[in-house]
């Protein structure tokens, strides 16, 4: 294909797009809740359904609060971790349930209108809806239940849902509680409740191992009615009826959780949800979300996909991962062979000084979330490092995903070394230095988490990390046996040789000179798995013999969640050496520019779902903006000399990745709880750090903004001014402060100072 057809191809694919993306985005324009005027407030302007069409069970959301326990939605999807929660193209609603997190779900119920019982089991008891008469925005979720003629509300605190039903039709009102059963990533099971008096049901369920999660976690939950309950009888095995009079026209409920006890839930609604006012616990939800989008400030119309685009990618950045401590301090440890219930420390106003989280890993954080949350919310960054090291004081290692209050191992490596030491570097008050350096070097020696693979929970043998430490490379295929999920060699090679370096960084920092030189020594094991000959990197077994037949677009094949061909790429740390081992920068250059040439043919991406970009024929991409491994790679070529090729490439996959505004658009793949949604925002600003700004002074790369003026509000609360002068679309000078920089990076000790910076575009 010549480049100026692929030109045409482009442009064509960005019109349809756009045309595409206006149709399905009719039906949720820019407006304030329940008030119909327009708004320019950020959180007005996010686009809760993008890409909900590929929904995982953690990603959409609309009833929630920052990283709330709650996460209050219609399920139109329930089985399976994947492909489930809010599906937009099913069109039957399944239940309301309150928690969608990384491998726990929970409390799914539907209000019903019947005349005869037996419709319910008889015929089910789920029900259609339409897009037409649905609104979701930030916050807030309503929806009619066609077969009942019920409009359902919801909205929610931190850590309780919250429900208006208004019924319009005779018959009997109700509601269903699945008690048991297949609900998202687990099955139910074990739930009970109880009438605690007329308006009051008391309840717990326990979510059952997974494959990820190990073990047993319950659920505790408080339900409070604002009209009195007439029965509540048991519909069949897995659901009970709460039923009430048939003369109400409107219920409302509110459900507090807790993986706790039942008396932490009934505490965390008497703290944070006594009253029964509906409107104004979704205003104080806009409130709170829009303090935080309200970090980064654009000057463009409100009704500009682009601008609305880029709010739902920040909104996304602070979606996913979810709390699991009680409001006060409370919170499940399931580190231990026994659970037990652990208790935050209270600060001097008697409340918990941080919450502790649930996540899905922290592979690719580190050039995602620890940027963005470093730049813009380093209060949320603080307390997730310390619930991290939270989970080392109770089980021993540093996670790199928890889930109900224990390790899953999910990925691979120790993807949290670089998360936590860049937030050391950045100067966050995370803990004592010296205590945080020896919890994240236990995990880079033999028994820590890089010893295992994936899912890997009582051997230590699948991540391959002795042969790491002695050979120098670990070995592909696993010559020892199948212990878990990623065992990749070459791969694993990669990252563990980024992660210490990172970590060497903070011994550095520390004087530990002697840890310093062991760490760096083997950040430089990544050469042991280029292979000069193809040009790529190429697993090797254990007897040190290349892949024999070796394809570099075969995905997974040694890598992780890639192919050869992406891989070869991640050496953040040492660009300049892989570049000499390709023969010098200018061959790198050409070697990755060919990469994007040909992945621009494919958008960039290896599909438009998670489940596409693991097809191994679509897979076959050198480039992959769909998946954590190639995040960086259009930001290499400033560290090559060639800022120009980063603002070219890094301008086209903006537009044509990250540029959608649809339910079957967004982030072509994998989201992971708000990797994708950071990265486009970070990409959309122009900034970038290639380490994750682990070093002593954290370094951005920049690439070009696209918007021409841009305010980010720093935690110090001084700003920093982004403009872009010219219509032009080559970079011709970046001035910073009124100085002209001479190569495109800054430090973060230059950015916290806020100012001016300035592109000049030709």
């Amino acid at each position: 294909m010549t480049k100026k057809l692929q030109t045409i191809l482009t442009s064509a694919i960005l019109v349809f797009t756009i045309l595409l993306d206006a149709c399905y985005g009719q039906n949720l324009v820019a407006t304030s809740p329940h008030s119909g005027t327009k708004s320019t407030e950020p959180v007005d302007l996010v686009y809760p359904l993008l890409d909900a069409a590929n929904s995982r069970w953690f990603f959409f959301s609309s009833a929630c609060r920052p990283f709330g326990m709650v996460n209050l939605s219609p399920d139109t999807q329930i089985g399976g971790a994947w492909g489930s929660g809010y599906r937009y193209d099913t069109d039957t609603i399944k239940g309301f349930s309150h928690i969608h997190g990384w491998q726990i779900a929970g409390i799914s119920v539907l209000p019903v209108c019947y005349e005869y019982k037996s419709e319910l089991w008889e015929q089910g008891y789920y029900s259609q809806f339409d897009h037409k008469k649905e609104e979701a925005s930030v916050g807030y979720h309503k929806v009619e239940l066609d077969r009942y003629d019920i409009e359902a509300e919801l909205t929610s605190t931190k850590r309780v849902g919250f429900h208006r039903y208004q019924f319009r039709k005779d018959g009997q009102r109700a509601v269903i509680f699945q008690s048991n059963g297949r609900l998202g990533p687990a099955d139910m099971k074990n739930g009970r409740l109880l009438k605690v008096n007329n308006k009051t049901i008391h309840g717990e369920i326990t979510n059952a191992p997974t494959r990820r999660r190990p073990k047993d976690l319950k659920v505790h939950f408080a339900v409070h009615f604002d009209q009195e309950i007439h029965q509540l009888i048991e519909l069949d095995a897995d659901h009970q009826l709460v039923v009430f009079g048939d003369d109400i026209d409107e219920l409302k409920m509110k459900v507090a959780i807790s993986y706790t006890a039942i008396e932490n839930a009934q505490e965390n609604m008497e703290r944070e949800l006594p009253g029964w006012e509906f409107d104004p616990i979704v205003q104080e939800s806009r409130e709170e979300w829009n303090r935080l989008l309200s970090r980064v400030q654009v000057e463009v119309p409100a009704d500009s996909i682009t601008v609305r685009r880029f709010y739902t990618d920040l909104w996304h950045a602070l979606q996913g991962r979810r709390t699991i401590s009680d409001v006060n301090g409370s919170y499940p440890d399931h580190t231990g062979e026994n659970f037990r219930i652990g208790r935050i420390p209270l600060n001097a106003e008697g409340n918990p000084e941080f919450n502790h989280y649930n996540s899905d890993s922290f592979w690719g954080a580190q050039w995602t979330l620890t940027t963005l949350w470093g730049l813009l919310y380093p209060d949320i960054y603080c307390e997730f490092v310390k619930s991290m090291l939270l989970y080392y004081k109770d089980g021993g290692l540093v996670p790199r995903g928890p889930s109900g209050g224990n390790y899953t191992y999910v990925m691979t490596g120790a993807s949290s070394t670089p998360l936590i030491v860049s937030a050391f570097q950045k100067n966050l008050d995370i803990g004592e230095p010296s205590k945080i350096y020896e919890a994240l070097k236990k995990n880079h020696v033999s028994g820590g988490i890089m010893s295992k693979a994936g899912y890997e929970h009582e051997t230590n043998k699948g991540g391959g990390l002795e042969d790491y430490m002695t050979k120098g490379y670990v070995p592909y295929p696993n010559p020892y046996g199948d212990f878990g999920y990623h065992q990749a060699g070459a791969g694993l090679t990669l990252e563990y040789a980024f992660q210490d370096y990172t970590l060497a960084q903070m011994a550095k920092s520390l004087g530990k000179e002697e840890d310093y030189r062991y760490f760096m020594q083997r950040s430089k094991n990544y050469q042991n798995v280029y292979d000069p000959q193809s040009g790529w990197m190429r697993p090797k077994d254990q007897k040190g013999k290349w892949k024999e037949p070796f394809d570099p677009y075969e995905y997974t094949n040694g890598f992780v969640e890639s192919n050869a061909a992406q891989a070869t790429w991640f050496v953040p740390h040492d660009l300049d050496g892989l570049a000499e081992l390709m023969g010098g920068k200018d061959k790198a250059v050409e070697k990755l520019n060919a990469q994007f040439e040909a992945a621009a043919e494919r958008g960039f991406t290896a599909g438009d779902s998670h489940a596409r970009g693991e097809d191994p024929t679509l897979a076959r991409i050198p480039i992959n903006y769909g998946n954590q491994p190639s995040m960086q790679t259009a930001y290499i070529f400033n560290h090559l000399d060639r800022p120009d090729l980063t603002q070219y490439w890094a301008s086209r996959i903006v537009t044509t990745t990250f540029g959608g505004l649809s339910p079957h658009t967004g982030y072509n793949g994998d989201e992971d709880q708000g990797l994708m949604g950071s990265l486009a925002v970070l990409m959309k600003t122009g900034f970038f750090q290639m380490t994750g700004g682990v070093e002593a002074d954290p370094i951005y790369t920049l690439s070009t903004p696209i918007f021409e003026n841009i305010s980010l509000v720093l935690p110090n609360f001084s700003k920093l001014i982004i403009e872009k002068h010219g219509k032009g679309e080559k970079v011709e000078r970046i001035v910073f402060n009124g100085r002209n920089l001479n190569q495109p990076f800054l430090l973060h000790s230059q950015i916290m100072k806020g100012g001016h910076l300035e592109y000049y575009m030709k």
